[in-house]
């Protein structure tokens, strides 16, 4: 059985926990403990535990578990310096990342700390003290690790991203990843599901259930599998789908790539581009995302009429290569969880 790890959000939790047990309580740790997304706690060993000047550092070790991670073994750590005012103001540190194009899910000009991270770290913090504090955050050797990386792609200069929406990392393995999914489709048939609903991760899920009216069972992780997934899924009697994600990744599917991960599969900027060229008649400023895409080249109005048009598409690649009865609609969302566009009915799920 592989071994889970934890993602370097994680990591930068833990180690601005254990820099405020410090900072603010003079409290020397050997480990802290977490609120992870999901609910549940974490508790984990710092490396380090120092007072720095008028701040105080702490560090936690990356352990990707069995998962192939550039970042295994790297030491994340966390500065924390007291503020006058009651504002939690993200930093850069050494070996991570600034944002440099617009698209991604921080704006230009911010440090690499994505969405899900900060608001560990803010909890974690807040666990500890109501201070305001400048937090920043470094992976030694991190620049060198960002070129193994798709970060210079993305725009993201100077290091490492710190990732994760679970808190967790899930080891890669295709068989045991579509045990996985094989038993998630037989629970959801076996609680008399007759409309799933197939996403890639949890930024679909969460829209999921912020949107729809669900039960645990229907909602399906697919993660990269949508291959295998939409033609195992044709064994059960499911009378209506819903696939719900970012036009990322659901977009390849409209290209017919059903693995999606990005080792094996083409990027859908290049597709998603010549679609909206295609349907708005003018030319768009070059991305390097398909967030960017929508969010950064396109208008509101434009992003509903490209957002159904590719949903659209979506809806009849599956169709056509996965021929059945069932009835399916696709709905797109941006990183925020807000909707770009569907196609179909979705009144199955509200």
């Amino acid at each position: 059985m592989l071994k889970d790890g934890i993602t370097t959000g994680s990591c930068a939790a833990l180690a601005a926990k254990g820099a405020a047990l410090l900072l603010c309580c003079d409290r020397q740790v050997t480990s802290v403990e977490i609120l992870l997304p999901d609910g549940d706690r974490l508790h984990w060993p710092l490396a380090e535990q120092r007072r720095d000047g008028q701040g105080a550092t702490a560090v936690v070790v990356k352990d990707a578990g069995d998962d192939p991670d550039v970042t295994h073994g790297s030491r994340v750590e966390v500065r924390l310096e007291k503020r006058e005012d009651d504002t939690l103001c993200f930093h850069a540190g050494a070996g991570v990342g600034v944002v440099t194009l617009p698209g991604l899910a921080m704006p230009v000009g911010e440090a690499a700390i994505n969405p899900v991270p900060r608001e560990m770290i803010r909890a974690a913090l807040r666990e500890v003290t109501d201070w305001g504090l400048d937090v920043t955050v470094s992976i030694p050797g991190g620049e060198e690790l960002a070129a193994k990386t798709f970060n210079p792609k993305l725009g993201i200069e100077g290091g490492l991203s710190i990732l994760g929406t679970s808190g967790r990392v899930r080891p890669f393995s295709a068989d045991a990843l579509r045990d996985s999914l094989k038993c998630s489709l037989d629970i959801c048939a076996a609680s008399g599901t007759l409309a799933p609903v197939f996403t890639p991760g949890h930024i679909g899920r969460r829209a999921a259930e912020r949107r729809f009216n669900l039960q645990p069972q229907q909602l399906v992780e697919v993660s990269n599998e949508w291959g295998y997934v939409l033609e195992t899924s044709l064994d059960y009697g499911f009378e209506h789908l819903l696939l719900i994600g970012h036009p990322g990744k659901l977009g390849k599917l409209a290209m017919g790539q059903w693995q999606t991960h990005s080792a094996q599969s083409d990027s859908a900027v290049e597709h998603i581009t010549r679609l909206a060229e295609g349907l708005l008649g003018r030319q768009l400023e070059p991305q390097q995302t398909v967030e960017g895409v929508f969010m950064a080249a396109l208008d509101t109005d434009e992003r509903y009429k490209v957002g159904e048009a590719l949903a659209a598409e979506i809806n009849a690649a599956v169709g056509t290569r996965f021929v059945s009865a069932r009835r399916t609609a696709v709905v797109l969302i941006n990183l925020q969880g807000e909707m770009l566009g569907s196609y179909g009915s979705l009144e199955v799920w509200q």
